[in-house]
């Protein structure tokens, strides 16, 4: 049964949350403050995790940010939820690593629906990654088994979303990937109204990845269609 940590000082939603996600088969640990929740995740690791941006003591950001940058929580998916619906909010959250995002007032149906894309999603990248071997382009270097990858010999800071991208692109150097489609295979859902997502990501990958963002010598843009990895065969 997958462990669902919920953070959310909004008694009501936190509630709908439990009710919901429980009677769909999760284990549900509810909490109502950022600094609890780092707490927890000292002794138990969840499967995934909703955070709310505006929380006491310690706001979702600021939780985002440690559990990214601890190697035992970088990759466990994390759902932002927050009243906010501006697009540097959400633009923000992605940057620093989150999953996915949803808005206030919000579906059970659609948030549970969501849960149930990013722990399949979660799970058949792990079965894909496991099967792949070590890439090699350049002085790119791809650790599929490690979520790691470097360049001249420096690890990248890569979340594991742009590592997953990293990673896809480059099996298929040459292929062109559409915004939907890399939507899909990366975030296991097909909203169209979301391929912003995908450009937000890729930005933030080149500034990590390549020496000059406006002329990448790794990831290339297809005008009009999506994005590929350069084909140096």
């Amino acid at each position: 049964m997958p462990l669902i940590l919920v953070v959310d000082d909004e008694t009501n939603i936190l509630e709908l949350l439990k009710f919901n996600l429980a009677k769909n088969g999760y284990q549900v640990v509810g909490l109502t403050n950022g600094l609890d929740a780092i707490k927890f995740m000292e002794k138990d690791k969840p499967d995934l995790i909703i955070l709310d941006i505006m929380l006491p003591h310690m706001d979702g950001y600021e939780v985002l940010r440690i559990l990214r940058a601890d190697p035992e929580t970088i990759g466990i998916p994390i759902i932002m939820l927050s009243a906010k619906d501006e697009e540097i909010d959400k633009v923000l959250g992605l940057e620093l690593g989150a999953d996915d995002y949803v808005t206030k007032p919000f579906s059970p149906r659609e948030m549970v629906a969501r849960v149930k894309s990013n722990l399949r999603r979660k799970a058949t990248a792990s079965q894909k990654i496991e099967q792949n071997n070590e890439i090699q382009v350049k002085r790119l270097i791809i650790k599929p088994e490690k979520y790691e990858a470097s360049m001249d010999g420096k690890k990248l800071d890569l979340t594991p979303k742009e590592f997953e991208l990293l990673h896809l692109l480059a099996l298929n150097p040459g292929r062109v990937f559409t915004r939907d489609i890399l939507l899909e295979r990366i975030w296991g859902y097909d909203h169209s109204r979301e391929t912003r997502t995908v450009d937000v990501h890729i930005r933030y990958l080149r500034q990590k990845l390549e020496q000059d963002p406006a002329n990448p010598e790794y990831i290339e843009t297809v005008r009009g269609v999506g994005y590929r990895f350069h084909d140096t065969s």
